[in-house]
Formats: C-alpha cells, structure tokens, sequence
C-alpha cells in the first residue's frame, strides 16, 4: 500500500527540487554551448517542422 505521506497532488515539491538542483548542475558544469549548438541545427534541419509544431503546442497549452 502507498504511504500516503509521500504523495504530492498540487505540485511535486521534491521533483521540482531535484530537477532544478540537476538543471543548476548542468548549467555549471554542462555542454551547455554544444547543446545549444545541437538545439539550433535541430530547428534548422529536417525536424525543425516538428519542433515548431511542439512549441506552438505547448504554447497554447501554457497556463496563463
């Protein structure tokens, strides 16, 4: 049975701890400029129509 102790509704405060202890991480220590260089020939090549096509999507699904 689940400890109902652990279960987080409104938001998941220890998910959201540990990503943004990682994404800090990254940041520091990260190939953070080749990524940024692998994300840039993504949108420019052949998937660039689907990224597109996903950040319009999450767009519009923002909550405002």
């Amino acid at each position: 049975m689940t400890d109902k102790s652990q279960i987080q509704v409104e938001g998941n405060y220890d998910a959201s701890r540990r990503f943004q202890k990682e994404e800090r991480k990254f940041v520091e220590t990260g190939p953070v400029e080749q990524k940024a260089r692998e994300a840039s020939d993504a949108v420019d090549g052949p998937e660039g129509p689907e990224l597109e096509r996903a950040r319009r999507e999450t767009a519009e699904n923002r909550p405002r």
